[in-house]
Parts: C-alpha cells; sequence; structure tokens
C-alpha cells in the first residue's frame, strides 16, 4: 500500500506526478488533458524532461511549484515519497527506453503507474518489471489510448455476446506517413529518438502503432495470436529501424489474420482500422471516425451504429461524456483511461484499462515479430 493511501479517498483529487512530457510534448498535453477532463487529478509534480532548465521551464508553465520540479527521475521518487502530500502516481511520457527504469524507480516507493507503451524495450525486462508492481500490489495503467473509444468498447461487447458467431477473420492496419522523410535527420525529436534503437528499443514502426494495432485487434476480438509469420522493412535510406511491418496471425480457435502498420504510407494520417468477420456478422471501425461503428450482418444490408444512439451495449453509456450529435474523439478515448484508473483508485469497480497483462503481450508480439523477421518470415511461436 502507497504511503499516502490514508484517509478517504473519495474526498480528494489523486495528486499525480509526470517523468518527462514537457512543453512541445505532444503526447505530454494529451496525458495532461486526459487527466485534467473528469477533475480527478491534479498534476502537482514533474521531472519534466533530461534537462534541468527545460524542467523548470515547463513546471513553470504547468504552474508546478519550484520546489516539487525536478531535474531526474530518481530523485523526484525519492522525494515525493517522503512528502506527506506527495503524489499517489506517476506519468511516463518518456522515449521507450526509460519505462522500465522509471517505473521501478515509482514502483519501489509505492506510487501507482500510468505508463506509455510499449511497456519496455524486452519481454525480460518487462517481466521484471511486472513482478515488482504485482508484488507491491500496484495499479499499473498502460496508455493504449484507441481502447478508450466507446464504440471500440462496443465492438468488444459485440463480439464478446456472440453477434458476429465464430470468429474467422481479423484484420488490423496501421497507416502513417510521417516517417516517409528521413525526418531524423532533419531535427525532428519526436523522430528522432523513434529511429534510435538506444531509446525506442529494437522496434521503429512496430514498436510504435504495430503495438497499437495488435492490442485493438486483441482486445475487440478477445482472441490469442498463437502463431505469425512477420517481415520488417525499412523504405527509407539510411533509417536503422523498421518503418514498416506486416504479418500474418494464426489465432486460437481457427481464426486466421494480418496486420500492418506503416509510417511511410503516403497520405495517411493516423489511419487505424479494424475489420472482424465471423459466421454471422462483421464488424468495421476506423479511428478518424470514431463515432462510428458498422456492423453487417450476412444478407442483410450493413448497419451504421453511433456513439449515443440505440442500440447500445451496457458498457457504452458510462463510456461517454456528451449526448450523441456532440462529437467526442481521441483526448475523450484518453480520458476514459484516467477515469478507469481513477475508478480502480478509489476503489469503484474492477479495473477497465489496459495494464501489465497487455503490456507483456505487446512485447511477446514484439519479440515473436523480430525473431520471424530473422527467420525469413517463417512462422514463430507468440511466447
Amino acid at each position: 500500500m502507497n504511503h499516502h493511501d490514508t484517509g478517504d479517498r473519495s474526498r480528494r483529487r489523486i495528486r499525480l506526478g509526470m517523468v518527462g512530457g514537457g512543453e512541445g510534448s505532444f503526447i505530454g498535453a494529451a496525458h495532461r488533458i486526459a487527466a485534467r477532463l473528469d477533475d480527478q487529478f491534479e498534476l502537482v509534480a514533474g521531472a519534466l524532461s533530461s534537462t534541468a532548465e527545460r524542467a523548470h521551464a515547463s513546471a513553470t508553465a504547468l504552474h508546478i511549484p519550484r520546489e516539487r520540479s525536478y531535474a531526474d527521475y530518481a530523485e523526484m521518487a525519492r522525494a515525493e515519497a517522503q512528502r506527506p502530500d506527495g503524489i499517489d502516481a506517476v506519468a511516463i511520457v518518456t522515449p521507450n527506453h526509460l519505462h522500465v527504469p522509471v517505473a521501478l524507480a515509482f514502483a519501489e516507493q509505492g506510487i501507482h503507474i500510468i505508463c506509455d507503451k510499449p511497456l519496455a524495450t524486452s519481454l525480460a525486462q518487462a517481466r521484471t518489471l511486472a513482478e515488482t508492481v504485482r508484488a507491491r500490489g500496484l495499479l499499473f495503467l498502460l496508455t493504449h489510448t484507441y481502447a478508450g473509444y466507446p464504440m471500440v468498447r462496443q465492438a468488444r461487447d459485440l463480439v464478446a455476446a456472440g453477434e458476429l458467431g465464430e470468429l474467422r477473420i481479423v484484420q488490423v492496419e496501421y497507416a502513417q506517413d510521417w516517417l516517409g522523410e528521413p525526418a531524423e535527420q532533419q531535427g525532428n525529436k519526436q523522430a528522432e529518438w523513434r529511429a534510435d534503437p538506444l531509446r525506442a528499443g529494437p522496434a521503429g514502426a512496430l514498436g510504435d502503432i504495430g503495438t497499437h494495432a495488435y492490442h485493438l485487434a486483441r482486445y475487440v476480438s478477445g482472441l490469442r495470436v498463437q502463431e505469425l509469420s512477420a517481415e520488417l522493412s525499412r523504405f527509407v535510406p539510411g533509417r536503422v529501424l523498421d518503418d514498416h511491418v506486416q504479418a500474418m496471425l494464426r489465432f486460437d480457435g481457427g481464426a486466421r489474420g494480418m496486420l500492418w502498420a506503416s509510417q511511410v504510407a503516403s497520405g495517411a494520417s493516423n489511419a487505424l482500422r479494424l475489420r472482424v468477420y465471423g459466421t454471422r456478422a462483421s464488424l468495421h471501425f476506423d479511428q478518424e471516425q470514431p463515432e462510428q461503428l458498422w456492423l453487417a450482418p450476412r444478407g442483410e444490408p450493413a448497419r451504421l451504429l453511433r456513439r449515443g444512439l440505440p442500440p447500445q451495449t451496457q458498457t457504452q453509456p458510462g463510456d461517454q461524456r456528451v449526448p450523441a450529435g456532440h462529437p467526442e474523439g481521441y483526448l475523450e478515448a484518453f480520458a476514459q483511461l484516467y477515469r478507469g484508473f481513477a475508478q480502480a483508485w478509489r476503489g469503484h469497480g474492477s479495473a477497465d484499462f489496459p495494464g501489465l497483462a497487455d503490456g507483456l503481450e505487446g512485447m511477446a508480439f514484439i519479440e515473436a515479430v523480430l525473431r520471424s523477421h530473422q527467420q525469413n518470415a517463417g512462422w514463430v511461436r507468440m511466447e
């Protein structure tokens, strides 16, 4: 139990710290908005940059007191653990290679964790972290944001209820074009670390967006991948890590699927799409139209399901904030994960958000793809 976990949790906001995610960080800003949206969190401390001057400048801009602005995450973990008003949870918004060391530093102080994906840079690392977090009984949220969309949750519910029948095919794709040029050689900070194996780990597009595609397919279908055959590509000259991945998937129960993810697909902004086909019906979700879900029963016209309108599954009404016709999007989906974390922290129901198990499976997927690629796209089993 966290040293701060005394008193009535329902009577105050969750005190949040952040590592990384300072000024200029898209994902850091997304975390902060998501945390604020339901008024469940307050950002009170941070080590917002690896450079002290930038860290303090970001803290000032975010109204974090100087004494709670840290230049080093280890110092932050120790200092916050000693404060009577120390943080309850930390959001880790850093390049991949820091996820595990930062998470371990805070876990060892009994502080709950919110972390960007992938969980680690190796499955062995991920397992070490998971053992520590579980041994201490801490909450762990892995921010697979797209699991927060109401229509993704409705898709999951429809599959689980048997509306599609026995699943046969799962197709998922995630296409972007922002790395179609050598942005990492042109001063783009986000591209620089993603293209650097020392900071990103052994996977490029595979780790950055391939894991999102895998998680979406897994989350909605409920199926586990048993074997896969995969190929990685580097289309941009001079790039060290992959910028494109494609994989064939064999699921438990006999279903088959395909996954491809690319950051060099010209004209694609953030085109994450999922199709699931069963013996009775199929469904189609497009992340760029997140308020819609297509359901197509065999032999009948396809039906467009919209957020906030019937027919809704049991969980969907609680996953939205405004009536139908008032658009919700990415930030609300992100906030849904923070809301689930807050509910679990307050002891209100089970944790309906991605966590350690998802992170471990994501790392197993990454390593299986890497092994298959090294074996000329040979079939390999998921660990």
